[in-house]
């Protein structure tokens, strides 16, 4: 007989650091959207790990590849070759249009060597001086917790009494192209930002923004990096966020969904020499292109693609936003979002919104809060319109809901 869900979470509390506030739930399954707790309850998933799951809970091709890996070879470091590491790079090169590949393990370490690597273009190639090169980046982004990214974090939950920081770093407002310009000089080497910030609460800058931040970048020599981290691989609707302005980016970072779910993947793209000034030595990872993750990435891209779950986040998306903003709740303040990026804003005299994600888990829907009063809403790429109908129904019922 299974332990009951409060002695799961006790344990939790009594061994872990409480770096964390869950719901109380304790997950033991996943298939495709749902998953189930230790009692058996089928949930609806509408955050898929933070964009991770895009393909979906335990995808059974993803799952054959790292099993069929697994048995062969999974860990050689980067000190020899492996057979999966190439195909890798040339699959992930062709389908994202990219001239290089960094593999590396974690969104933030990708982060971290996407900021290196613009350093050292800018010292080497642009001729910044040593020790004076310039990161922009935007209020209210999030790209990692590392102590040189939480360093530019607006957000002080995120960064208060973990100094003293890495300096080199300008925060300006999202959006705002004005600023963007008026904050670039010559030791300027790089324009950080989400194409859509997620963790803020999934806002979308004004349309036009992006096709300037990329003229301004072109026109001051500066390295636009995207951080796709949750946007890209299919979740807006596209293969990238980029995508939507018609624009591309001179480095992508990719991660979450890279893998699937089932392994920690993430990679720095570069469309230009930045990823060409790294030489043997300079930076590296043990984990960073190994074979079990390179199998893993292959077979999760091959499934976004062939399977059709990019388009199927672009139909699914705006049938879900439009259902969302049928709702008539006094409770909502506005609801956004592209593809299956949403996010519903609540007013702020309806209370905190993680009450209200409380009560979708009573009704087998699991969301997650951020910031006070905004409802994250991300399912895996493989949801059906029946589901997101009923999602929506479920949405709707919790957010009429009187809670005082």
């Amino acid at each position: 007989m299974r332990p009951p869900v409060t002695d799961f979470i006790a344990r939790e509390a009594q061994f872990g650091a409480q770096n964390y506030a869950p719901l109380g739930v304790v997950l033991s399954r996943g298939e495709g959207v749902w998953v189930w707790d230790t009692d058996g309850k089928r949930y609806l998933d509408c955050l898929s790990a933070y964009s991770a799951v895009n393909q979906g809970h335990c995808h059974p091709k993803i799952l054959a590849a790292m099993v069929e890996q697994a048995g062969r070879l999974t860990l050689t470091s980067r000190a020899f070759h492996n057979d999966q590491l190439a195909p890798f790079y040339e699959e992930l090169a062709e389908l994202t249009g990219s001239h290089k590949v960094l593999p590396i393990n974690s969104g933030a370490e990708a982060v971290e060597s996407a900021i290196k690597s613009v350093r050292k273009w800018g010292y080497e190639v642009k001729g910044v001086p040593d020790g004076e090169a310039e990161i922009i980046v935007c209020a209210d982004n999030f790209h990692g917790r590392t102590l040189a990214i939480v360093g530019f974090s607006t957000d002080p939950d995120t960064s208060a009494h973990f100094g003293p920081f890495a300096p080199g770093f300008k925060i300006i407002p999202f959006g705002d192209a004005r600023a963007l310009e008026d904050a670039i000089t010559p030791n300027t080497v790089a324009f950080l930002v989400e194409p859509i910030q997620g963790e803020a609460g999934v806002i979308i800058p004004p349309s036009g923004y992006f096709p300037r931040v990329r003229e301004l970048c072109t026109g001051h020599n500066i390295m636009l990096i995207l951080d796709e981290i949750q946007t890209g691989l299919g979740r807006t609707g596209k293969l990238l966020a980029e995508q939507h302005e018609g624009i591309e980016a001179d480095v992508t970072l990719l991660g979450k969904a890279l893998s699937g779910g089932f392994y920690p993947v993430s990679a720095v793209l570069s469309n230009n020499e930045v990823l060409g000034t790294l030489k043997p030595g300079q930076h590296g990872s043990t984990f960073g292109g190994n074979p079990l993750a390179c199998a893993v990435a292959r077979a999760a891209l091959r499934a976004l693609v062939d399977e059709g779950m990019i388009e199927n986040a672009a139909a699914q998306g705006a049938r879900f936003l439009e259902g969302l903003r049928s709702i008539r709740a006094n409770t909502i303040s506005e609801v956004r979002g592209r593809g299956l990026m949403l996010a519903v804003e609540l007013h702020p005299e309806a209370g905190p919104a993680r009450r209200y994600c409380e009560v979708l888990r009573e009704k087998g829907i699991l969301a997650k809060d951020t910031h006070d009063h905004t409802i994250r809403i991300a399912p895996p790429l493989v949801i059906t319109p029946d589901q997101v109908d009923w999602a929506v129904e479920q949405i709707g019922a919790a957010l009429t809901q009187d809670l005082s």
